[in-house]
């Protein structure tokens, strides 16, 4: 059993240091309401800075999606961890509205280093045969720290001193600890290159992954749409139409879905790969109608429900986009897909998050809400329906989870 547990050391380190990361990326959720009162800027201003973390996100996938490819994947997370820390030094700095707008890029030039490199370390350092939980340790490690920094930043900040700091000096205390675990974490790239080989690539599929691509891609970015509506919009909808103006509760709405996501991922290891796509297509579908409910009849309870029941589908979707497109892709392209499908994600958390906060002045928070399902539902039901009829990600092929 100590044997074991020693082979599946350094995948689950690296899950911990990956789970750090990602953490801060959420940790200002719950406090846009706070820094709305301290600057005075409107609804659609929350939903620049948060998208302004999406470019960060996109920019340096598309730039530098394939570095951990060549130089390794230690080096690319050491940088990854200090762009996390020069982040939250920004929040912590923070006196006017343009440190936001610099926190949250620095944390997207740190999300998207972590993505694919990340990824491809936990998945490469597992034990033979682990493929599979492996893939639920990388993805639980995104998302369940994903989930951590709304969490932690609201029940900080609503019941200790310096609710815009302590979260903060905490993450960065977060991140030292695992730049301590990464000096101790073992390189898995057997040839790396030197920094000047990194070239910016425009995006692009080796043909053998286009077929499993198409559909996942699309299913990640209704779910990661999701996501981004709930953590950049879900707190003021809650104290404007709920009277809910305790931030852990906020918080903890929208960690619901990104815990409820880490469930559906674990759920793929019984249903399987090649079922789970079209599964969390229905269930985001479902969670989409929820929200719609709740935005309608200003319902608490049926936000909790679209948070749990959007978030698993999500999980099963992104748990079985990231194994087949990890699957189908050879070993020296394997970060750069898996990248490639963060890039259509994060559009996903981009795109549809500004049109919410254009739509939010004229129409309001719950009608610009509605037009984003309204746009989002077709879209992951073709997807879905795609996915029963063609079935582009057959078990076989694609890893299935056991």
């Amino acid at each position: 059993m100590d044997g074991h547990l020693r082979g599946w050391r350094p995948c689950l380190l690296g899950g911990a240091v990956f789970a750090v990361c990602m953490a801060g990326t959420t940790l200002p959720t719950p406090l846009y309401g706070l820094y709305q009162e301290k600057f005075g800027f409107s609804e659609l201003t929350v939903t620049a800075v948060y998208a302004v973390y999406a470019v960060g996100v996109i920019g340096m996938l598309l730039l530098a999606g394939d570095a951990s490819d060549v130089v390794g994947r230690r080096p690319v997370l050491w940088w990854g961890l200090g762009f996390a820390a020069a982040s939250a030094v920004c929040f912590l700095c923070a006196t006017a509205l343009g440190w936001l707008y610099a926190g949250r890029l620095l944390s997207g030039l740190s999300a998207g280093l972590f993505t694919g490199a990340a990824t491809a370390y936990v998945m490469e350092s597992a034990p033979p045969g682990g493929a599979s939980r492996a893939t639920f340790v990388a993805t639980a490690a995104n998302m369940g720290g994903l989930g951590c920094g709304p969490l932690l930043a609201g029940v900080l900040a609503q019941y200790a001193d310096g609710p815009l700091y302590l979260p903060f000096g905490v993450h960065l205390v977060l991140v030292a600890g695992s730049a301590l675990v990464l000096l101790g974490l073992a390189e898995t790239v057997p040839r790396r290159r030197p920094l000047s080989a990194v070239r910016p690539r425009r995006p692009g599929l080796p043909p053998r992954v286009r077929a499993v691509f198409g559909p996942a891609a699309t299913a990640s970015f209704v779910g990661f749409a999701l996501f981004g509506v709930f953590t950049s919009v879900s707190p003021s909808f809650l104290a404007q139409s709920l009277d809910v103006h305790n931030r852990a509760v906020s918080g903890l709405v929208v960690a619901l879905a990104f815990f409820a996501s880490t469930a559906g991922q674990l759920a793929v290891g019984r249903v399987g790969v090649s079922r789970s796509l079209p599964l969390g297509c229905a269930a985001l579908l479902a969670g989409l109608a929820l929200l719609a409910g709740a935005l309608w009849w200003d319902l608490l309870p049926l936000v909790v429900l679209s948070a749990i029941v959007g978030g698993c589908g999500h999980g099963l979707a992104f748990r079985g986009a990231v194994s087949a497109v990890a699957e189908a892709a050879s070993a020296d392209r394997r970060a750069a897909v898996i990248s490639a499908l963060f890039v259509v994600a994060y559009t996903g958390i981009s795109l549809p998050v500004i049109g919410v906060g254009l739509l939010a002045g004229p129409i309001g928070l719950e009608g610009a809400g509605l037009v984003f399902i309204a746009c989002m539902a077709p879209l992951v039901s073709a997807a879905g329906v795609y996915l029963l009829r063609r079935r582009p990600v057959p078990a076989t092929e694609a890893g299935e989870a056991r």
